[in-house]
């Protein structure tokens, strides 16, 4: 992939040289976190649950009423424009679609054109060392607003929890509210109990409908789990038998430390490991 000083990056339909890109100051995503994002894996040059993130887009910009620009298969198209003119086998493309940019007013033009950026990054997903050894997670209070389904590009409190992680040397935030775990700072939270039941909390309003998530759940049966939805505590999944988390930037990953703690044996579990090998099966299957 070229370097980040030349790599070719998308601007409201144009393909451009990163130093070539350039957006407003009155861009409502700068100045209101006035968007939504996405983020899609690379492996091999294709892309990983596409349809599951485009699906995500459609919904979240209609939940804040920002109109698509472009249809997702052109957002498709676009994405692997970006894979091929920028030679990348394996890491991000990142998505962010912003309503637009205007003089700065709470209230918008109902004629506001969207802003749409989408770039690459490269980034180790297969073979990485934590693999081997599991993730270390810190447990942090969750002080986000009321509406975590949307893929809002308004970060700032998992920002804070990522940095008191890496304070902490922990490698991800669990975020904790009302003595129970939401989800992490950037993936989803699971446990699993000795009778081998995956648990995580169902879809709502305070959580973020990971589609990793959603790619996983269809091979937990295979991967000999049963699935039960409901809030664990910060206890529970200290006493778990083993601990997982997924995001589009890990896939299945587990936990084997939390706050300084070992989880079960504090080595990756045979579970998580067959669950992990099934996602990845299933994901270059599928793969774009």
């Amino acid at each position: 992939m070229p370097s980040a000083t030349d790599r070719i990056v998308y601007l409201n339909g144009e393909f451009l040289p990163e130093s070539e890109a350039k957006l407003s100051i009155f861009d409502r995503g700068f100045l209101f976190g006035d968007g939504i994002y996405e983020v899609t894996s690379v492996i091999d040059g294709k892309l990983i649950d596409s349809d599951l993130h485009m699906a995500r887009l459609e919904r979240s910009a209609g939940e804040i009423d920002i109109p698509l620009p472009i249809t997702t298969q052109q957002v498709v198209e676009a994405e692997r424009r970006l894979i091929k003119e920028n030679n990348l086998t394996e890491g991000l493309i990142y998505l962010q679609l912003t309503r637009g940019a205007e003089d700065r007013n709470f209230l918008f033009s109902d004629d506001l054109a969207p802003t749409l950026v989408m770039f690459p990054q490269v980034k180790k997903l297969i073979g990485s060392p934590q693999e081997a050894i599991g993730l270390s997670v810190k447990s942090v209070p969750d002080q986000r607003w009321a509406r975590r389904d949307i893929k809002s590009v308004c970060l700032l409190p998992q920002v804070m929890a990522k940095r008191i992680a890496k304070a902490e040397g922990c490698d991800e935030a669990w975020m904790i509210e009302d003595g129970f775990v939401t989800e992490g700072a950037s993936s989803t939270a699971y446990i699993i109990s000795a009778d081998k039941k995956l648990i995580t909390r169902g879809n709502s309003n305070k959580t973020l409908p990971g589609c990793t998530r959603q790619a996983a759940l269809q091979l937990i049966e295979e991967a000999g789990l049963t699935l039960e939805e409901r809030p664990f505590t910060l206890q529970e999944a200290l006493d778990a038998q083993e601990a997982v988390l997924t995001s589009a930037g890990n896939f299945v990953m587990p936990v084997t430390k939390i706050d300084g703690k070992p989880v079960g044996d504090g080595k990756p579990g045979p579970l998580v490991k067959r669950l992990r090998e099934l996602y990845l099966e299933n994901a270059m299957r599928t793969a774009i």
